[in-house]
């Protein structure tokens, strides 16, 4: 599949997304909760931070502490979860271009006590990423180039996910802070995304090596294809999550998207036995079964599973009042 073939591809679900608005608020609600967590858990375990996803969710959404982590690890959490909530305050108003100003309030809020130095500055020495091979611009030239992007993000045209993974190998590549540019780059596409009305894109974990080596392709040279289909799959598999929790699937196609319960276990962080327990108390309803007889989810249950563990650590309600609420 070519390039525009993925990214007609993309419009046509984005299309179908749109038959549905105005969206449920519950349903959005949940989603936006569980997108948040996993957002926070994956962005910043790209860079190397070892929270979970679970410890993710108990720092950002319950304010606890997780023994055995650092305080940076806390930092960076909370930190993710506030710069994601003013870039979804930022996409709501889609008159307001996205300003040189914007780009420094998020890298500022992603190192805020952890550099403060550091924080919504640009950086005045030179930077290497470990192990690669990229050779980074000066840092002169990294105020000229920040207003030259930023001119050139406030012009761009085209899809808004071709837009977004543009802006997101931009700004990664000037490199213009001393940390956090990554985390930066992967929220300023997510900006470009939300005040399109996509979903946020999520670059998973288990991604990073293929995202990193992408990257460093095409920094030294090579070909931007791999990267630009790594962000447009991410892209396609958020509107996979809207669109399965808002319609229901040929029975053909649900076979082939259905997850075992070994990858819902994966994909949300919890132990097979929890989701066994919860499938028991028909909390988590099973749409197949392998041949072997093995139990098959549908995707949409990822936002499920993430909104019983929040009624159960936010709002401590019993199985009996979950199944209630669901």
């Amino acid at each position: 599949m070519t390039m525009n073939e993925i990214l007609q591809t993309l419009t046509e679900k984005k299309q179908k997304l749109d038959k549905y608005r105005p969206l449920p608020p519950e349903l959005v609600r949940n989603l936006e909760d569980w997108f948040r967590v996993e957002l926070t858990y994956t962005s910043n375990a790209i860079e190397g931070n070892t929270l979970t996803r679970q410890e993710t969710a108990l720092i950002v959404e319950k304010g606890l502490t997780v023994d055995g982590k650092t305080l940076k690890e806390h930092l960076e959490a909370v930190n993710h979860a506030a710069a994601l909530a003013i870039v979804i305050s930022l996409a709501q108003n889609k008159e307001m271009a996205i300003s040189e100003a914007d780009i420094l309030d998020i890298q500022r809020l992603i190192l805020s006590k952890i550099e403060d130095a550091n924080a919504g500055r640009y950086r005045s020495v030179a930077v290497r990423i470990a192990g690669a091979a990229v050779v980074l611009p000066n840092p002169v030239k990294v105020p000229q180039l920040m207003a030259e992007f930023v001119h050139w993000l406030q012009t761009a045209q085209g899809h808004p996910a071709e837009v977004a993974a543009q802006a997101h190998y931009r700004l990664v590549s000037i490199h213009p802070f001393v940390d956090g540019n990554g985390r930066t780059a992967r929220l300023l596409m997510n900006l470009i995304l939300v005040r399109e009305g996509y979903p946020p894109a999520i670059i998973r974990k288990e991604d990073r090596r293929k995202y990193i080596n992408a990257l460093e392709k095409a920094q030294t040279g090579g070909s931007r294809d791999d990267f630009t289909a790594l962000i447009y799959e991410a892209v396609g598999r958020s509107l996979d999550i809207y669109l399965e929790a808002l319609e229901p699937k040929e029975a053909g196609q649900m076979e082939q998207n259905l997850l075992k319960i070994g990858e819902l276990a994966r994909k949300t962080g919890e132990t097979i036995h929890t989701l066994r327990y919860w499938t028991k108390e028909g909390l988590l309803p099973v749409q197949g079964h392998t041949p072997g007889g093995y139990q098959l989810y549908s995707p949409a249950m990822i936002a499920r599973v993430g909104e019983i563990r929040c009624l159960q650590m936010e709002k401590r309600l019993t199985i009996t009042e979950i199944r209630d609420v669901l």
